[in-house]
Formats: structure tokens, C-alpha cells, sequence
């Protein structure tokens, strides 16, 4: 440890600082006694006043030269070369073996980087921050008319615009059948059919989708009332599976600014289970493992892996 301080600290001084913070201390808990002990061993009431303020100017002054004293030796005390807030790290500093490891000293130079890091970053964030980045359609020039018209990005769309989107993904898939209602007003809901494979409830906001339920072919997807059961789960394990990846695909395929792009891509990857039952695992090369096959398809390839085999 004398060290760590020795290196822009007067050592003698600090332990005289030490010693000063005692007597101050002590100083101020007679203060705090005298004006505990109150008034005492005097026969007039005048007496006794005059012995008390004597008594307690007298501890005053000495609390004042003890402070005074103090300060004179905090300034002859100096400094840490190295004052930074590392914590418990200060103890590397006492490894015998700093020659070979020179963790500490590794570790104040990448606190002062990052400091500098943070320090720059926010001068370079101020800077940037007075520049204006919005341009006009007039400074695009020509590369705006070259530009694609974007889609519509509210919430609410049209319902033809809905029906014509979900039209022309039912047809680029013909072994993927959608059947559109709108049982709750302009709310979509959609039954894909995917083969003889399972059955896919989707519930749409407009064109954006909230909510996918996967059961099998053969199970019921309907009420007693007629309508689509939007909350029951599937009967089987395989299918609840492939429902908690549906869930993660709506999370992966975000894209507001085109909301057509985001359910085709998902109709895409939902398309790619009509070989559930027949695509071997790509890591394992299995087809079954612990009585499951292989639910998981990924993204980008749309490859099929096991639940574990994907990690």
C-alpha cells in the first residue's frame, strides 16, 4: 500500500492529517460536553453564566485551531498520481509480480481511453446535433422521382388494399390455400391451409399481423359458434412448438415502413413446413429426436433444424 500512496503523496504530512482529524474530533466532543454539562459549581447564577461562556470560548478556539491545522496539512499532503474510482482494483497494484502481470496499470490506461472516448463522443454529438440533416425534395433532385413509391405505413389501410395483398400472396403459393373474413369489422383474419400438413389462424391489424395459432390438419379451428378459435392451443406438442416459432418469426420479419413485404416474408417461411414430416434435421441429420421433428426453420434458408440442434 505505501506504494500506491507514495507516488505525489507526502507521507509524513498524511500521517500528521491522521493525527490533526483525531484531535478535531476530540476538540468537538468536549464542545458538545460542555454544553451538555450546562452550568455547574458556582454559588451565584452569575458566576456560573461567566464560567460556562469562558469555558465553552475556550473550546471553540480550540476547535478552530484544530481545523485550522487540518487544512494547513491537507494542502502539504498532495495527491495520487492516479485518482481514478477503480474500487477494489487498487489491489492489483500490490501484486509482487507486477513485471509480469501489469493488470493494474493495463486498467488505467483503458479507464483514461474510455474516458477520452466518452469525453470526444459527446463534443462530436454536440456538433452534430447543430447540423441540420433534413433535406428537401428539392436538393434530392432526380434520384427522388427514381425512388419507389413506399407503402402506406399507418395502421389503418384500406380493406382493398388488404384483400389485394393477401389475393396475390395466395396466389405465388399453390399448395398454400388463405381464406380471408373480417368477423369483428375491419380486423383481418386469415385460415391458411398448408397442404395436408396443419392449419395456421393469423390475426391481422390491419397488414399487421398480432397474434398465430398452428394446429394440425385434422383438428378443429372453429368455435361452437362458428367462428375462429383464436385462443385454444393445438393438441399436439409438434404444433405448439411450431406456434412458439411462428411468434418468434412475427418478431424477426419487422419492417413498418412495408407492411406487404413483412407478410409475404412471413407466408414465405410459413410456407416452408409443408415438408414438417419429411425434412431431416441439417445439423443432426435426423428426423425424429425426443419423438419431435425437426420444427425449426431458419429465417434466412428456411432449412429445418431440431429445437436443440439449432443452437
Amino acid at each position: 500500500m505505501a506504494d500506491v500512496l507514495s507516488v505525489g503523496v507526502n507521507l509524513e504530512a498524511f500521517s500528521q492529517a491522521i493525527s490533526a482529524i483525531q484531535a478535531l474530533r476530540s476538540s468537538v466532543s468536549r464542545v458538545f460536553d460542555c454544553l451538555k454539562d450546562g452550568m455547574r459549581n458556582k454559588e451565584t447564577l452569575e458566576g456560573r453564566e461567566k464560567a460556562f461562556v469562558a469555558h465553552f470560548q475556550d473550546n471553540l478556539n480550540s476547535v478552530n485551531r484544530d481545523l485550522n491545522e487540518l487544512e494547513r496539512l491537507s494542502n502539504l499532503v498532495g495527491k495520487p498520481s492516479e485518482n481514478h474510482p477503480l474500487h477494489n482494483s487498487g489491489l492489483l497494484s500490490l501484486d509482487p509480480v507486477q513485471d509480469k502481470t501489469p493488470l493494474y496499470s493495463q486498467l488505467l490506461q483503458a479507464y483514461k481511453w474510455s474516458n477520452k472516448l466518452q469525453y470526444h463522443a459527446g463534443l462530436a454529438s454536440g456538433l452534430l446535433n447543430q447540423q441540420s440533416l433534413k433535406r428537401s425534395a428539392n436538393q434530392m433532385g432526380v434520384s427522388a422521382k427514381r425512388r419507389p413509391k413506399a407503402q402506406p405505413t399507418t395502421l389503418v389501410l384500406p380493406p382493398q388494399y388488404v384483400d389485394d395483398v393477401i389475393s396475390r400472396i395466395d396466389r405465388m403459393f399453390p399448395e398454400m390455400s388463405i381464406h380471408l373474413s373480417r368477423p369483428n369489422g375491419t380486423s383481418a383474419m386469415l385460415l391458411v391451409t398448408l397442404g395436408k400438413v396443419l392449419k395456421v389462424i393469423v390475426v391481422m391489424r390491419s397488414l399487421f399481423i398480432d397474434r398465430t395459432i398452428v394446429k394440425g390438419y385434422n383438428e378443429n379451428v372453429y368455435t361452437e359458434d362458428g367462428k375462429l378459435d383464436i385462443w385454444s392451443k393445438s393438441n399436439y406438442q409438434v404444433f405448439q412448438k411450431v406456434t412458439d416459432h411462428a411468434t418468434t418469426a412475427l418478431l424477426h420479419y419487422q419492417l413498418p415502413q412495408m407492411p406487404d413485404v413483412v407478410v409475404r416474408s412471413f407466408m414465405t417461411w410459413l410456407r416452408s413446413y409443408i415438408k414438417l414430416f419429411q425434412a431431416p434435421c441439417q445439423r443432426c441429420g435426423k428426423f425424429l429426436q425426443d419423438g419431435l421433428p425437426p420444427t425449426w426453420r431458419d429465417f434466412r434458408t428456411l432449412e429445418a433444424f431440431h429445437d436443440t440442434c439449432r443452437q
